[in-house]
């Protein structure tokens, strides 16, 4: 099994960044790629980014050009800085594997607000 734990949220201004890191620990041999998703209170969660084992990125069209995915393979470790904050970007970040099949795990989770 993989276990995923995330870090790095927290409350940023409109405009600001923040770096989310996922550090991934068990039987990371078996992981083809990584990927982001968010839920915002009262909405379903929604995919927002994911990276392949070839590092072939793909971004929601809400995040393209602001978020960048990346990962250390090294360290079996994925990132994913949000530059360009939103207001709309406030939700609990968590990572998991990707493209995400049903009964993949996901980590615990990390708050991000973007408010003044």
């Amino acid at each position: 099994q993989v276990q995923l734990v995330e870090s790095g949220g927290g409350l940023v201004q409109p405009g600001g960044s923040l770096r989310l890191s996922c550090a991934a620990s068990g039987s990371v041999f078996t992981i083809s790629g990584m990927g982001w998703y968010r839920q915002a209170p009262g909405k379903q969660r929604e995919w927002v980014a994911g990276i392949t084992r070839g590092s072939s990125v793909n971004y929601a069209d809400s995040v393209k050009g602001r978020f960048i995915i990346s990962r250390d393979s090294a360290k079996n470790t994925v990132y994913l800085q949000m530059n360009s904050l939103k207001p709309e970007d406030t939700a609990v970040y968590y990572c998991t594997i990707y493209p995400r099949l049903s009964g993949d795990p996901w980590g615990q989770g990390t708050q991000v607000t973007v408010s003044s």
